[in-house]
């Protein structure tokens, strides 16, 4: 069987995996806390991949998307328009504020390599390289199908892992010190890193994004093992460029970080100029790469969620990803921090991520959705433990943000 068969949205889930809020939140905690959170990571790609398994599985069982089977599922009662406003909502501009940061942060690594004016305008500020990202993005998404985005972003994905995991195999970590990082310590100090942590990397709209995917390369439930084979690749892939951006952050001689580029600019006097930028390509690429799966996703969650087309060049589609693309513009125009944008996208994944990876576990459970592919009791186990980290990390994220 050629290797292809295996190879499906993975990609696209690797790229929406790590964004430039990602780097920032890994950046941080190997800066501030060394290798002891490596073991968050490591349970936050465990979640991952239970609940994009289970995500998949409804996407290839039912051959829709999730914000579709939900909308379907849920055909009438005040329970189906409540989660539908709250999907739409949170999805659309949480992606709009991640969209914000990604451009952002793609322009902040490319800014280590050219230098372009800034246009004010009003109280807008219009930066070249934010422009030039977003165009990007949309010429990709509006003129390409889903096998030209997958395989541009498979080539993006490849050359960012190279260059996190190139980094830290070359910040040279002790290898003891390191395999510690995976004992679980939690305290007052690092709790909300553990919570942003796990944050980043359980994303709400990337379970619609592979649900919605599944049917555009796989069909009939033979297929499933190699949607499991492409999930694993793609969160371990992601699971490692995070862990790695953990390592070389605790290399770096930077006292004050508060992005990566902070970080990547720490870097040189340890391990020389083309440190700095291999991390700022990591981080431009990251941003780019999660620029396009961000309004894809949100545009997906809009289609589906009213029962309309989710091809690329339906009006559905185009309208919903210029209205996701020009929010995220405009909200990177406006001066406001990144930290602040992504404090917005973390309240709206404190509120969605509890709720949908409940509905996840009771639409895999339902036989009247699953047939007889619902969940065998070992995963419920599992994903229910997984629900009630999710239940958590939602309050607390709230709590968080509420509390800034």
């Amino acid at each position: 069987m050629s290797w292809r068969k295996y190879i499906g949205p993975g990609p696209i889930v690797a790229a929406a995996f790590i964004g430039p809020g990602t780097v920032t939140v890994c950046t941080l905690a190997g800066v501030n806390f060394g290798f002891d959170l490596l073991w968050a990571m490591a349970l936050s790609v465990i979640a991952t991949i239970v609940l994009q398994e289970m995500a998949a599985r409804i996407g290839l069982v039912t051959q829709k998307g999730l914000a579709s089977v939900i909308s379907e599922t849920l055909q009438k009662g005040i329970l189906r328009y409540f989660s539908i406003f709250l999907v739409m909502i949170v999805i659309v501009l949480g992606n709009a504020a991640y969209e914000a940061g990604n451009i952002s942060g793609g322009a902040l690594g490319a800014e280590l390599f050219v230098k372009t004016p800034i246009w004010n305008l009003g109280k807008l500020q219009l930066n070249i390289l934010n422009l030039i990202i977003g165009s990007l993005a949309l010429i990709l998404l509006l003129t390409g199908s889903y096998k030209t985005i997958s395989t541009y972003l498979t080539g993006l994905v490849i050359l960012m892992s190279i260059a996190f995991l190139g980094t830290a195999v070359w910040s040279k970590p002790n290898f003891l010190e390191l395999l510690s990082g995976f004992q679980p310590t939690v305290n007052a100090e690092n709790i909300f890193t553990i919570v942003a942590l796990i944050g980043t990397t359980v994303v709400p709209y990337n379970l619609f994004l592979h649900s919605s995917l599944i049917s555009q390369k796989w069909k009939t439930i033979q297929d499933l093992k190699y949607i499991r084979v492409d999930t694993l690749i793609a969160v371990i892939l992601g699971g490692l460029v995070s862990m790695a951006i953990i390592i070389t952050a605790k290399a770096g001689s930077a006292t004050e970080v508060n992005s990566a580029v902070d970080l990547a600019i720490g870097l040189e006097p340890l391990m020389g100029k083309m440190a700095k930028y291999f991390m700022a390509f990591g981080l431009f690429a990251a941003g780019i790469t999660s620029a396009i799966t961000s309004p894809l996703a949100g545009s997906l969650v809009v289609a589906g969620s009213f029962g309309l087309s989710t091809d690329l060049k339906s009006l559905p589609m185009r309208i919903s990803i210029m209205g996701i693309l020009g929010l995220g513009i405009v909200f990177s125009s406006l001066g406001i921090k990144p930290i602040q944008l992504i404090l917005f996208a973390q309240l709206a994944n404190g509120v969605l991520l509890p709720l949908l990876s409940g509905y996840i576990l009771w639409l895999v459970n339902k036989k009247s959705v699953m047939g007889t592919h619902t969940n065998r009791l070992g995963m419920n186990v599992l994903a229910f433990a997984i629900w009630l980290i999710t239940l958590l990390l939602g309050g607390m994220s709230v709590w968080k943000v509420l509390g800034s």
